[in-house]
């Protein structure tokens, strides 16, 4: 348990160990599950919980501050189960109850739980609850980044509990950033965690900015990684999210024609896809074999682009791993509706192709047409149906 000023309180727990996040996230330094008690004259508040596997000391660090039995509200920021696992174990420990939380996240978190019963209070943007002397003032931040996520503003303290946002995965035993012991690591782990989370979501995240710059506040309390002061990082990490979310304006249409090869008989067609394209004057094309770059730049193409073209080979009648590796990190919100083409070549039975052009009609990619499929070397002909492809994905932007 930790103070931060008078009548708040940081409860949570950390996990330095944890080196995956999410299955698919690295995390080099850990993380914490930050959760925040606040104690008004009359009322007392906990704002978001922790991941249950930290349950024992969670609810230690709770009983040095109050009698869990003595706690009225719990406010759910945002329900993903990092922040809402121990709620099942902590409720029995507690008395009546209300849960604060948005429409979304009161379905959720009836799943989580697994009760039917819970007393939810669905909030409304800019609705208030006064603890005394302290008042929670709540305001809807949907997909930062759930469907379900809200900010939760104490405006006597000047204080803003923002869950996920503004957070990193980063573990250190201390509470506030001027403690921060290594900060170029802090400040990968601040990069990596806005690149995961909320790249996807940028629209949302400007919307999110403009809603804190609204509001009169010193501190940000994030659900992960140290609290953010004025005059130490507070205004950095605020200055790093515009920037990296500002919305990029370029002369030309970005086309990536991806493809990987395995004896160059898809790459042919890669190159007349991409002349074919580059028939349009207003578009730029670049030609990308996967294996020949990092991962993480090929993700981020194939995010920013304004349509895109995937060529693989088929081995045991599928596409190639590195083909699915990249379309892993497809952002499958602002996907929807980007024009796209498939094609390669293949020896026996070619599923390749058309397992990947199912992919994406799933993510509601716009699949223009059947995937090119080629046997072996590509002749003339099938070369000269790849340059008209190409044209076809011009067109379509």
């Amino acid at each position: 348990m930790k103070q931060i000023t008078e009548g708040i309180y940081e409860v949570g727990a950390l996990n330095p160990a944890m080196r995956v996040f999410d299955i698919v996230m690295e995390t080099d330094y850990g993380t914490s599950y930050n959760s925040y008690l606040v104690k008004g004259r009359e009322k007392t508040a906990l704002i978001d919980v922790c991941h249950r596997s930290f349950f024992g000391p969670y609810l230690a660090n709770i009983r040095e501050v109050c009698d869990p039995k003595s706690i009225d509200y719990i406010v759910l920021n945002h329900n993903e189960p990092d922040h809402t696992g121990a709620l099942a174990e902590l409720l029995p420990e507690l008395g009546e109850v209300t849960i604060y939380t948005s429409q979304a996240g009161s379905i959720y978190i009836k799943a989580i739980t697994n009760r039917q019963d819970l007393n939810i209070h669905v909030v409304k943007d800019g609705e208030t609850l006064d603890l005394g002397g302290k008042t929670l003032r709540f305001l809807s931040a949907p997909f930062l980044h759930w469907p379900d996520s809200i900010f939760t503003y104490l405006p006597e303290d000047k204080v803003v509990f923002t869950c996920d946002f503004l957070g990193a995965h980063y573990a250190e035993p201390y509470l506030f950033d001027y403690n921060v012991t290594y900060l170029e690591k802090y400040s990968k782990a601040f990069r990596g965690y806005y690149d995961a989370i909320f790249g996807p979501f940028k629209k949302y995240v400007r919307a999110g900015l403009e809603k804190l710059d609204q509001l009169d506040f010193d501190m940000v309390l994030p659900s992960h990684g140290p609290v953010l002061t004025t005059d130490t990082l507070l205004e950095t990490a605020i200055a790093r999210y515009r920037t990296w979310s500002a919305s990029v304006q370029r002369e030309k249409k970005l086309v990536p024609v991806f493809y990987t090869s395995a004896y160059g008989n898809t790459k042919q067609l890669a190159v007349e896809v991409m002349q074919g394209v580059r028939s349009r004057q207003d578009v730029e094309v670049r030609l990308c074999d996967i294996i020949d770059y990092p991962m993480a730049e090929m993700r981020a193409l194939l995010n920013e682009c304004d349509a895109f073209a995937i060529g693989t080979p088929t081995i045991n009648r599928d596409a190639v791993p590195p083909v699915w590796e990249l379309l892993a990190g497809m952002d499958a919100i602002n996907s929807a509706k980007r024009p796209c083409v498939v094609f390669g070549s293949y020896g026996w039975s070619g599923e390749g192709c058309p397992n990947v052009a199912a992919r994406l009609q799933s993510l509601k990619c716009s699949l223009l047409e059947e995937p090119l499929r080629v046997t072996f070397v590509p002749t003339q002909e099938d070369l000269e149906k790849a340059r008209a492809l190409g044209v076809r994905l011009g067109e379509a932007i």
